[in-house]
Order: C-alpha cells, then structure tokens, then sequence
C-alpha cells in the first residue's frame, strides 16, 4: 500500500493551453505573464520555463527576477513594483531586467544612477485604484524628464492597473479605461493595462501588452457564477485517507469536539493540514472530492491532518486520494467556504508540500 502525503499536482500542459487561450482572447497583443509568489504557489522557475513563448515576465521583488535569471530565463523580466532602493538599479542593469516608475524616488534614483547601459522603464499612472502610480498631471513632466535621461532606454511603456476589472457592471473600469486614453492619447508608445480580468471582460483595455496572471493558472478572477470556458486549473492539491472509522451519533470529532455527528457514520483523515497551506479557518462543510463525489469537512483543521465525513454508505479505504481543490474541485469554490480568494489558497502552499509534474491535462 503506497500513500500520498500532501501533493501539488501541476499540470503543464494545462498551463500551455491556458496560454493559448488567453493569445486568442487578445492575439494582436504580447503577454506579460505574471509570476510573482513564486507563480502564484506553482513554482517559478518551473512556470517561466513551460512558457517558452511567453514575451516577458513579471515578478514582484527583484530576489524574483535574479533567481530567473539563475534558472537560464532570457525573456524581458518586469519588477511590477519596481526597484526599492538605489543601489539595486545596478543590479537591474547588470541583468538586463525591466523595471515600473511609480513614484518621484524612483524617478530621482535612476536620473542619478551611473550605468553602462540604460535601463527599459514602464511607467504606470495611476487612473483610479490609488495604489501604485503617478498622479495623472504628473505625466508629462515624468515623461519628459525619462525621455530625456540617457539612463532610460527609449521607448518606455505606459500603464496603469485596473481595480474592479472582475465586476462587468462596474462604472471604475470604464472610467479608468476612459482616463488611460486621454492621458496617453497622444503618445505613441506601447501601453499596457489589462490583467486577468480586462482580458476576460473589457476588450478594449488590451492595448499593445496584456498581463494575465491568475488566468494562466486556469483559475476565474470572476465571480463563480461566472464560468470561464477554455482554461482548466494547472495545479491539483490532493493527498491521502490515513484513517478510516466508525462512530456513533452524538460523537465529536477533532480538537475542542468542534463537529458533532449527529448519525451514525464513517469519518476519513486525510493527511494534509495548514501546515502544507490548507486553510485553517475551512469551516464544516468545506468541501473535498474523494472517488468522485464530494464529501464535507468536519471539524477543525489541525496542522496536519483534516477530518471528512465519508458517510454511511462509505466503500473508501486507506490509501484512497483526497483532492483538495484542482481537477474536478474548483478552487474557486474551496475559497468561498474559506472565506477567501484563490490566490491566497495557492500561495500559500508550503514547501514541504511535494511537487508532481504532469503533461496529462484531459
């Protein structure tokens, strides 16, 4: 009898798919495909290699970008936050890696920067999620100056990031959309500001860069009501039954009894916990996909081990897999019994989580 312990399955041929499905959403753009969180729990290094054809790449951090870099990754890599200090602009340059201007220290940082070769810039503005970006009349003023600088590589990128991209009927986007375009109207530069989202829903935020992240991962940034047909998830999260039993009604299950039987009934432990990233705060019912059908979780999760009840019928036996969420269980909707959204369930897979490739996606 061979048992699974926690396992990410990541399937890279659904991966391929989902980027050929997001080219056909969009196939006069070029794809940024976002890899930050270590690709959103997937594996950086792992991901940027199953892209071959992928246009650049952006990251968060520049710890990111270098380990790409170390993995043989040659593709235009994108710091999305940009550069934190001064002194890493140096190593932006020695890497040939690309960086967002943000803010007036960013911009004062590279004017007086000593390089050897000039550095690619995207500057975002912000249009209206008031995160990251300059003020829109500040455009022209940093536009000029880093069209000036013989530390900016020319042409720079224009962009800014969409806030409600995921709501249809919400009046941010268009307005966002309609500020974006007046502002860089005149320009004729390349400009980017679509994320998984404006990919999906609002055509014309396109423009000539696309950046999808949580859609490459065959994951719906949209409500779930919402299918999204052409992407399957590349990541499947499962383990094994490692205990099988019996109990009576009225019998508690787990720390503090938290879950009461109220029949008699056969319950599961299934060898996976918040210490391989599943969500602790994954209340009774949580839903988990055992031989085809779906049971609920009971009580509390521990650091290793959830319970499920298997029912009165149960046939299940030790050694039986256990899938979290993946093929067959969105993790969509493993997010909204846990209070949650997708991505935070699938960066947060641990490391001692095993990692199994697959190119089997049906």
């Amino acid at each position: 009898m061979t048992l699974r312990t926690a396992t990410a399955v990541i399937d890279l041929h659904a991966l391929s798919n989902n980027y050929r499905f997001i080219q056909s959403l969009a196939p006069d753009t070029k794809i940024l495909a976002v890899l930050k969180a270590n690709g959103y729990g997937h594996g950086l290094e792992r991901i940027a290699k199953a892209l071959p054809n992928a246009d650049a790449f952006g990251v968060a951090r520049i710890d990111e970008a270098l380990a790409l870099r170390a993995a043989g990754i040659e593709q235009p890599i994108v710091l999305l936050e940009g550069f934190f200090a001064a002194e890493d602009i140096a190593i932006l340059a020695a890497n040939n890696l690309q960086t967002i201007v943000h803010n007036e220290q960013q911009l004062a940082a590279i004017l007086h920067a000593r390089l050897e070769k000039p550095l690619k810039v995207w500057l975002k503005i912000d249009t209206g999620m008031h995160r990251l970006g300059i003020n829109p009349e500040q455009l022209e003023q940093f536009y000029l100056t880093l069209s000036q600088s013989k530390n900016v590589q020319q042409p720079i990128v224009l962009m800014s990031h969409l806030g409600c991209a995921d709501e249809s009927k919400n009046l941010a986007t268009p307005k966002q959309i309609a500020l974006f375009n007046e502002l860089t109207g005149h320009f004729s530069l390349e400009k980017s500001l679509a994320n998984s989202a404006g990919v999906l829903l609002w055509p014309e935020s396109h423009y000539q860069w696309i950046r999808p992240g949580l859609l490459l991962y065959g994951v719906s940034p949209l409500p779930i009501e919402q299918q999204v047909k052409g992407i399957a998830p590349v990541m499947t999260l499962q383990s094994s039954l490692i205990s099988v039993r019996n109990i009576a009604a009225g019998e508690g299950v787990g720390y503090s009894g938290a879950w009461i039987s109220e029949r008699n009934t056969t319950i599961g432990v299934v060898a996976i916990g918040y210490g391989d990233g599943y969500p602790r705060h994954a209340p009774n019912g949580t839903p988990v996909l055992i031989n085809g059908r779906r049971v609920p979780l009971i009580g509390r999760v521990s650091m290793d081990m959830i319970s499920v009840d298997l029912g009165v019928q149960s046939k299940d036996k030790v050694g039986d897999i256990a899938t979290l969420w993946g093929k067959g269980l969105p993790v969509e909707e493993v997010a909204i019994f846990a209070t949650t959204i997708p991505y935070e369930l699938l960066c947060n897979i641990s490391r001692r989580v095993h990692i199994q490739l697959t190119n089997e996606s049906a």
